[in-house]
């Protein structure tokens, strides 16, 4: 149907994106097991990228499947650039915290749109292979 009830916001303000991060670690400090395990990896969220790419959605029945498919097919053109993506829902904790509305306006997201999705888009570091699928998660119904 071609809705398109998503809002794309690209980021590389560097400064940004590192006050994003600060808000975030400062909104997960309640959860210890998320808090450390992302505070053992230098307490970056967003893995230092140098852009974040957030999938804003309009409050349509279809806004969450379409900004899965708006961040797989941002994921899979970084990679055919030769760039490294993660696609990352834990942008969502920064704009749930104290800061959240700011960030919400300085973000520049629409009047009527939440956070759908983000990516994470820079170049490879670690050389990690993907994860690989659980086989126990797929069923094949043949004839």
């Amino acid at each position: 149907m071609n809705l398109q009830p998503w809002h794309i916001i690209v980021v590389t303000d560097k400064a940004l994106i590192e006050e994003i991060d600060a808000a975030g670690m400062e909104y997960i400090k309640h959860d210890e097991e998320w808090y450390k395990r992302f505070a053992d990896r230098g307490g970056k969220i967003f893995y230092n990228a140098p852009c974040l790419i957030f999938i804003a959605q309009d409050n349509s029945d279809a806004a969450p499947l379409d900004c899965g498919i708006v961040s797989q097919n941002i994921a899979l053109a970084a990679h055919s650039m030769g760039l490294g993506s993660t696609i990352c829902g834990m942008a969502r904790y920064p704009l749930m915290g104290e800061k959240g509305e700011e960030l919400l306006r300085r973000l520049q997201f629409p009047e009527g749109y939440s956070f759908g999705m983000s990516v994470c888009v820079g170049k490879i570091k670690s050389g990690k292979q993907p994860h690989e699928i659980d086989t126990n998660k797929v069923t094949y119904i043949t004839t």
